[in-house]
């Protein structure tokens, strides 16, 4: 999870194949090309298309008896003043969903008794997904939900889902009901992990499994701050002044140019 600004959070999950010293190593170099992507507010598709790049010139510099580097990313952005979810996969399983029942037609339609019942069932969304990092020249798409506040979004390793003893689709129908009736409590995200986790893997797996649960919030309206600036080099000193003003005031403050 990766501070962004405006009160802005970015959520990664990764995957590395193999195990041992080498695919350690190659998870830190990845971990660290994200977080500095992240750094300088690309969109999804943008920052997978950058870590595909470092993937391949980390291939070059790979001897033949490590090996071609196998990954998977998923990186999504979560924007509380609009409440837009921002996503894009590179060869990665989509994210879990959970919603209230009212809200459940903004990532997917809930059947009529999870609605009565209040609640909405996790919803796999429709994710574009795009190549795993490092083939080149292929390109990564970036969708977008608009979640209501309180939903759960929970991205994680295929680890999760598979299993010896049930099919894919067993595993994520139980991952979604299980996600679902969590959401239903005011249980918190560690607690909601531990939930998930037991449920999926009551015994010990062989493969890594990551998991990552996040409760979404929104901001206030009166919390933002919005400024449409032509593109005119002599506006940016009021809008310093107006950016300064609306700061004091504890505002997130989004400016947008115009541009001709």
């Amino acid at each position: 999870m990766i501070p962004l600004s405006g009160g802005r959070v970015a959520l990664v999950v990764g995957d590395v194949v193999g195990r041992g010293l080498h695919a350690a190593a190659t998870m830190g170099r990845l971990r660290t090309a994200v977080r500095a992507f992240a750094d300088i507010d690309l969109m999804p598709d943008e920052l997978l298309t950058h870590l595909d790049d470092v993937v391949i010139r980390l291939q070059r510099e790979e001897s033949r008896e490590d090996g071609e580097i196998s990954a998977t990313c998923l990186y999504a952005i979560y924007d509380p003043a609009t409440r837009l979810c921002s996503l894009a996969s590179a060869g990665h399983v989509p994210p879990a969903v959970a919603t209230s029942a009212a809200d459940a037609g903004t990532t997917g339609a809930a059947p009529a008794e999870a609605q009565e019942a209040g609640t909405a069932p996790a919803d796999l969304p429709a994710l574009p997904i795009g190549p795993p990092p490092g083939l080149g020249g292929l390109p990564f798409e970036t969708a977008q939900w608009e979640l209501p506040e309180g939903s759960l979004l929970a991205p994680y390793t295929d680890g999760l889902v598979q299993s010896r003893t049930r099919d894919l689709d067993a595993s994520l129908t139980l991952l979604s009901d299980t996600l679902a009736e969590t959401s239903r409590s005011s249980a918190s995200p560690d607690e909601v992990c531990e939930r998930l986790l037991a449920t999926m893997l009551p015994e010990r797996t062989s493969d890594d499994v990551a998991l990552l649960v996040a409760r979404t919030r929104a901001l206030d309206p009166g919390h933002v701050a919005t400024l449409d600036l032509p593109s005119d080099p002599a506006a940016v000193s009021g809008a310093r002044r107006w950016g300064t003003r609306h700061g004091r005031e504890g505002k997130n403050i989004w400016a947008e140019q115009a541009l001709p």
